[in-house]
């Protein structure tokens, strides 16, 4: 049997959740049953903090201390991309697979860099952006105009310069 939990230990657990929805309890339950809190509760302070994320697969990190629930968005770089192509938000249930054919400008990857620092595996700035170049190719969309593994090459042989953080 696993030990008694302290309310007084904070502990922090990391769910993925559709912005601005009310996530199924049913799934909220057994990672939060046991903390004493209430999943319904917890679901609706959810939904209420990513109301700016509405339509979109986020991470939000809930930090719970004396049966309280703190709750931070921690955005993955794929959904700062599919924000700053400014798309309306869609019905999750009526549209499937669908393509994000937009374009971003270079300044937005730099700013979703920064965003993306702390949380990046890369050693130089240079080694962000190209990491988050690569996502936007994942996700489709073009950046200036061209494809997003031409900014990666342009960066490689030292024709792109990217300013020092």
């Amino acid at each position: 049997m696993p030990p008694k939990f302290d309310p007084n230990e904070i502990k922090i657990v990391y769910l993925r959740v559709v912005g601005g929805e009310v996530g199924a309890t049913s799934s909220l339950a057994p990672k939060i049953g046991p903390l004493g809190l209430s999943p319904k509760k917890v679901g609706d302070d959810i939904a209420k903090s990513t109301t700016e994320w509405k339509g979109l697969r986020i991470t939000v990190q809930l930090t719970i201390q004396n049966r309280q629930a703190k709750i931070a968005v921690v955005p993955t770089a794929s959904s700062l991309i599919i924000r700053a192509l400014k798309e309306p938000p869609r019905d999750r249930k009526k549209q499937k697979n669908i393509l994000h054919n937009g374009n971003v400008t270079m300044e937005q990857v730099y700013t979703i860099a920064r965003e993306m620092r702390p949380r990046s595996l890369s050693r130089y700035f240079r080694g962000t952006v190209k990491e988050i170049l690569g996502t936007c190719q994942s996700v489709g969309c073009t950046v200036d105009g061209s494809p997003p593994h031409d900014k990666i090459d342009e960066i490689n042989d030292g024709e792109l310069e990217v300013p020092e953080e």
